[in-house]
C-alpha cells in the first residue's frame, strides 16, 4: 500500500510541511498513492490544545481516517509519503501487529519519544515513539494496532534530545548511536533476530550543508551519501515492509535533487 498523508498538524503550525509533501508525490508521479484526507478542523495559528497536545482534535480525527483505510485494505507492505513524524503511529503499529519483533530504524535527529506532559512545545510529532510503546496520551490508544518495546527501536542520526527522552533512552537501552556504524546496526538486529524492518526517514536527520529543505536544521547530520549506504545494506540483509520520507518543505522540485536517490530507495518496491 503507497500512502500520501501530507500530516502538519503534529507539528504545531507546520509552515510548508504539507506542501513539501506535495513536491515529493508531483515529483514521484506514482498513480497507485492513495490520498488520505487530512481534517478540516482548525489547527495552527487556529488550533486548540487537548491532553497537552496541539490540535489534537484534528490530528486523531484524520489519524482515524488513515487507520481506517489500512485496515480496509490490509497491506503487507507501507509506503507513506508525508507529512510530519506524528503520522508514524499509524502504520508502525500496523506492521508490528503483522511482523512480530518488527525492527524500527528511526532516522532523525530528533528522538519523538517525549509524552505530552514532558514536551516543550507539545506538538505531537515530537511524541509518536512514546505512543508506540503506549505510554502516551491514553485516549490516542485506540489508533494503535498494537504497541512495540523499546528493544524495536534504533536510531540513526540523533542528536537535538530532550532530557525526558534522554531519560528514557537510557531506562530503555535504547539504540542511540552517536555515529552511524552499519555493521554494528545489522548485527545488533540480527542478534536480536530481526528480519522485517520499517524505515523512518525524517530529512532532517541529513546534514544540512548536504540537503536544508527541511522543518529543523540541525548541524552535524547524516551526509547524503552515508545515509544511501545504510538504507541499501538495510535493504539487502533485511525485509523492508514499510518505510516513510517525512518532513521536507520544499515547493521546488528541482531542490529534490539531492536526496532522489534516497526517496527512490525508500519509496519504490
Amino acid at each position: 500500500m503507497k500512502i500520501y498523508f501530507p500530516q502538519w498538524q503534529g507539528s504545531g503550525t507546520g509552515q510548508s510541511i504539507e506542501t513539501g509533501a506535495a513536491t515529493i508525490c508531483t515529483y514521484l508521479d506514482d498513480p497507485n498513492f492513495i490520498n488520505i484526507p487530512l481534517s478540516d478542523i482548525p489547527a495552527g495559528k487556529n488550533g486548540l490544545r487537548k491532553n497537552d497536545i496541539n490540535n489534537y482534535d484534528a490530528i486523531t480525527e484524520q489519524l482515524t481516517r488513515l487507520k481506517e483505510s489500512i485496515e480496509s485494505h490490509k497491506p503487507n507492505t507501507i509506503r507513506t509519503i508525508g507529512g510530519d513524524c506524528g503520522l508514524e503511529i499509524v502504520p508502525v503499529s500496523y506492521l508490528n501487529q503483522q511482523y512480530p519483533n518488527l525492527g524500527v530504524i528511526w532516522f532523525d535527529a530528533h528522538a519523538d519519544i517525549n509524552r505530552p506532559c514532558d514536551s516543550p512545545s507539545c506538538n505531537f510529532h515530537g511524541m509518536p515513539l512514546r505512543t508506540l510503546l503506549g505510554e502516551g496520551e491514553k485516549k490516542m490508544n485506540p489508533l494503535l494496532f498494537s504497541t512495540i518495546k523499546t528493544s524495536q527501536i534504533h536510531y540513526i542520526g540523533l542528536r537535538d534530545i530532550d532530557k525526558a527522552e534522554k531519560d528514557r533512552i537510557k531506562n530503555g537501552n535504547i539504540y542511540a548511536p552517536i555515529k552511524l556504524d552499519i555493521s554494528d546496526l545489522e548485527q545488533t538486529l540480527k542478534s536480536k533476530k530481526i528480519t522485517h524492518l520499517y524505515l523512518h526517514f525524517d530529512f532532517d536527520c541529513l546534514e544540512p550543508e548536504d540537503y536544508n529543505k527541511t522543518y529543523y536544521k540541525v548541524p552535524h547530520g547524516l551526509t547524503i551519501k552515508d545515509a544511501e549506504l545504510c538504507i541499501n545494506s538495510l535493504k539487502n540483509n533485511f525485509s523492508i515492509v514499510g518505510s516513510s520520507v517525512l518532513e521536507s518543505i520544499t515547493t521546488i522540485s528541482s531542490e529534490l535533487k539531492p536526496i532522489e536517490s534516497i526517496i527512490q530507495l525508500l519509496m519504490k518496491d
